[in-house]
């Protein structure tokens, strides 16, 4: 039985595949399965993937359902009782495998490990800032709300769990068409600290093509009205939750949805934000769409991050 069970959910990935699959082989820790889960891809994505001879691969194919239901077809599918996902356009630096493998061996009573990422552009490569204090310690143990203020340090190709988590946290929701990722991370939160290592060990390469891009995507986002009755209780998921909410506030003003914006926007507590997200909040669309562009071009120079930061 290997050590990792590495998922990738494939859709519609045939420019990337071939160096995500490679990223895998090339890692300094060889004790693992890859599953590869073809949701229904229309593309040469598996044409790409079964150039690879390797018996660690295992594929399988399927309709399209989302990748959320792909990752759960994986996670039945795992043998190891260490779980870990790859997107099919991301990849991992070498030492990815290896540094989780020697962290997980010095804390084994934790359940939950992570790793910083960088993210591509296209333009540059800009390293994600987190909200971490951070010491002389090779990893930290944080709470995932507190730590998650500014960057997730929970990231989809950048995270390693024990099975078990998945028993107890339960898997991801397949009726969320985008945020799925987000609503795991919070049922895990509520559970688990995160270990995280201050490494950089994977890179997130952004596709416009990518369904958490498409903005028409907002009426489908997660509304987070499961955990109404929790966040009146725990004021690390109340930040948290506002500051999504505050993004998704704004998402939905883009895109002229004016209910959205007021179910979005109206359970916020105006304390958890500065003064620049709640100014943001009062500008109207078109003056949002410009910051946007502005702010677009200074991350893309690697001379500043999102606007809704």
């Amino acid at each position: 039985m290997a050590f990792f069970s590495i998922i990738i959910p494939l859709y519609n990935k045939e420019i990337f595949i071939e160096n995500t699959i490679q990223s895998v082989l090339d890692q300094t820790f060889q004790d693992f399965e890859i599953i590869v889960v073809n949701d229904g891809s229309t593309d040469k994505s598996d044409e790409k993937l079964l150039q690879f001879k390797d018996d660690r691969i295992h594929y399988f194919s399927k309709e399209n359902e989302g990748a959320s239901t792909a990752r759960n077809y994986g996670i039945e599918k795992t043998t190891a009782d260490f779980i870990t996902f790859l997107d099919a356009d991301d990849y991992w630096y070498p030492t990815f495998l290896e540094t989780m493998f020697t962290i997980i061996s010095k804390v084994p009573n934790q359940k939950v490990f992570s790793a910083a990422i960088e993210i591509d552009t296209s333009k540059k490569i800009i390293p994600a800032q987190y909200s971490i204090s951070k010491s002389n310690n090779e990893f930290e143990v944080v709470n995932y709300f507190q730590a998650s203020i500014k960057e997730t340090v929970l990231c989809t190709s950048c995270a390693v769990f024990h099975k078990t988590v998945f028993e107890e946290a339960g898997n991801f929701d397949t009726r969320i068409k985008s945020g799925q990722d987000t609503d795991l991370w919070i049922r895990i939160g509520l559970i688990y600290d995160v270990v995280f290592s201050w490494k950089i060990l994977a890179r997130y390469v952004y596709d416009p093509k990518s369904l958490s891009k498409n903005t028409k995507l907002v009426r489908e986002k997660m509304d987070f009205s499961k955990y109404e009755e929790i966040e009146k209780t725990n004021s690390d998921l109340k930040k948290f939750l506002d500051l999504n909410r505050f993004s998704l506030a704004i998402k939905s003003k883009i895109a002229g949805e004016k209910i959205l914006y007021a179910k979005y926007s109206k359970p916020i507590d105006l304390k958890n934000l500065g003064l620049k997200k709640r100014t943001l909040l009062l500008l109207p669309a078109f003056g949002l769409i410009f910051l946007i562009k502005v702010k677009t071009v200074l991350a893309n120079l690697g001379l500043g991050s999102s606007v809704f930061k």
